[in-house]
């Protein structure tokens, strides 16, 4: 219905003036869409070619939406000497608050790229279906402290990984 020659049929049909009007929007809006999805069949073709994407798509869990976004959200991975700075920039390093001797311990700081984050324990919960590695981390800590908590620190296991794969190749 919606090929060529379909459109061609829908096309011809002889309509009201308003019932012309509204197949010739729906009709220009399906020609809209096909051209949207062209451009994103490019990208991922695009994006196949770069090098720490197809890293990133060797992780469980990441598909390549995921791993243009991760890509895109830490940018240059030199920027973070090591793989603590790239997890407290995402805003999924524990709190800590110092003062003198006394140590409070906290949950994530939330603070830092709240995309990279997101898709990060997005990430995790597919990795933690499909890893067995990752599911047996995430239940270990699941027993001592819940199901939010075990995909959020599956997450930034992921992320520590994350930035090996990208500095080291």
């Amino acid at each position: 219905m919606f090929g060529k020659k379909g459109r061609e049929c829908l096309r011809s049909l002889k309509l009201g003036s308003l019932d012309r009007l509204v197949l010739d929007n729906h009709l220009q809006h399906v020609e809209s869409l096909e051209g949207q999805i062209g451009r994103v069949d490019e990208i991922r073709r695009r994006a196949s070619l770069d090098e720490d994407v197809r890293l990133l798509l060797s992780f469980t869990g990441v598909d390549i939406c995921m791993a243009l976004l991760i890509r895109s959200e830490i940018g240059d991975i030199g920027r973070f000497p090591d793989y603590k700075r790239l997890v407290s920039w995402a805003g999924l390093a524990p709190f800590l608050h110092q003062s003198g001797t006394l140590e409070v311990h906290g949950g994530v700081t939330r603070q830092g790229s709240r995309m990279l984050s997101w898709i990060m324990v997005k990430a995790a919960r597919s990795a933690v279906r499909h890893d067995e590695r990752m599911r047996v981390f995430y239940e270990r800590v699941k027993r001592r402290r819940g199901d939010g908590k075990a995909v959020v620190a599956v997450a930034c296991k992921m992320l520590k990984v994350v930035w090996f794969m990208l500095t080291r190749r």
